[in-house]
């Protein structure tokens, strides 16, 4: 019969057109729509799931007030890289065609509780939140206008780590983006970090952590190196929930988790403390 002769791949319902969301913490499976509801937090295991980046924006800042920055500033491909299987400008140009991005995180001038504040939003469907030469020019201009505005900057990460195929001029935005903030604190004024799931290797170990409150969403990955290369290098078995949320604040890493629900009213509470 013709329909035994239907390759099992094609008969898979499509990602977009699913019902259940399946939670990659707990394995629940949740109706599409709750899990929208509930602002992508499963509700059996209070995990928090990934965000775009514009969904966060319009969650954080006051209706209206987000204008976008430094769009232009865009990728580099000084390497001409290519590996197995196709060229690196191919691959970020399909990205960007696909998601309507230039890059791992978006830069905005936005008011929270009617605060002026100057944001920034990764993204990990871009490249998984890579952090390439445009991220840490974005980053570095981003300081430069926030202290030329007296703006606090706050900036949610969510990356796996430096974008390799630009090779040391990706692997110098740690220290560039470093700097920056560095010059934005000797200017008087606030950085508030909000690491989300997941933040790890080169993001993870610059601007990250750099925050004069670092916070983070419930059950998020944070680290640097994974599980695997750590227990590899060391020869030791790794706490089951290490590099969670919750690992590194009982070891002093964070300064608060805190419920995406309550993460606006949260920030805004700390740029009041610090006189904004």
């Amino acid at each position: 019969m013709a329909w035994f002769e239907v390759k099992a791949e094609k008969a898979k319902i499509p990602p977009a057109k699913a019902l259940w969301n399946v939670c990659s913490k707990c394995k629940s499976y949740i109706p599409k729509d709750v899990w929208k509801a509930n602002n992508c937090i499963c509700p059996e295991c209070n995990y928090h799931g990934r965000l775009s980046a514009r969904e966060r924006i319009a969650q954080l800042t006051d209706e209206g007030t987000f204008k976008e920055v430094f769009r232009e500033v865009s990728y580099s491909d000084h390497l001409n890289f290519h590996d197995a299987t196709s060229a690196y400008v191919d691959k970020v140009e399909a990205t960007i065609k696909k998601m309507n991005e230039t890059e791992s995180i978006i830069m905005g001038t936005a008011e929270m509780g009617k605060v002026p504040v100057m944001l920034g939003v990764m993204d990990f469907a871009f490249m998984g939140g890579s952090l390439g030469s445009g991220t840490g020019e974005r980053i570095a201009r981003a300081c430069e206008e926030a202290i030329a505005e007296n703006r606090p900057l706050i900036i949610c990460c969510a990356s796996g780590g430096a974008r390799m195929q630009e090779g040391i001029l990706s692997l110098m935005q740690m220290a560039k983006t470093a700097a920056a903030i560095g010059r934005l604190k000797e200017a008087g004024l606030p950085y508030i970090s909000v690491c989300t799931d997941p933040t790890t290797g080169g993001v993870s170990a610059s601007f990250a952590m750099l925050g004069d409150i670092n916070i983070t969403e419930p059950k998020a990955l944070i680290g640097f190196a994974g599980r695997r290369v750590i227990e590899n290098t060391i020869h030791q078995k790794l706490p089951a929930d290490f590099q969670s949320a919750e690992y590194l604040l009982a070891h002093g890493f964070i300064d608060k988790i805190v419920e995406r629900k309550d993460l606006k009213p949260f920030i805004v509470k700390m740029l009041h403390y610090f006189g904004f």
